[in-house]
């Protein structure tokens, strides 16, 4: 009987396992290859590779991404030399530079900050619809 509860505890603290953590590359520090987490990230250093994060990235100021990045939300302080693309909400902070194209669901950028590159709005990922989509099957019912 009281096997059956502490086994009910411990499945659930290892689903809780990823809460609240974040994923941590300092500065200084290179990373050759592709990175995936299902958690927060945090990146200073330098990643030559693509960047897959089911949850939020912040890329600090001194953060260099050559590569694609891939995230829930991002804060991008640092600098991305490939495409991003965010399910959800992107912010480009003052200081930051993107040489690629976006595609996110909402964008915010500050004054200063660089994107060179397109940028695709999406209304629902999972579905791939973009809102030009949308407004052609719009135009395509009213007909």
């Amino acid at each position: 009987m009281f096997i059956k509860k502490d086994n009910q505890k411990n499945e659930a603290a290892k689903g809780n396992r990823h809460m609240g953590a974040v994923s941590t590359i300092a500065a200084g520090t290179t990373i050759n290859g592709d990175m995936e987490s299902d958690s927060d990230m945090r990146i200073d250093g330098n990643i030559i590779g693509n960047v897959y994060c089911k949850a939020k990235i912040v890329l600090g100021e001194s953060g260099i991404i050559q590569g694609d990045l891939h995230a829930a939300n991002a804060d991008l302080f640092g600098t991305v030399n490939g495409n991003v693309i965010s399910k959800d909400l992107l912010c480009l902070k003052s200081k930051s530079t993107v040489n690629g194209n976006v595609n996110t669901k909402r964008l915010q950028i500050e004054p200063n900050a660089t994107f060179n590159g397109q940028c695709k709005m999406t209304t629902d990922q999972a579905q791939g619809k973009t809102l030009s989509d949308k407004k052609v099957e719009l135009e395509v019912h009213e007909n």
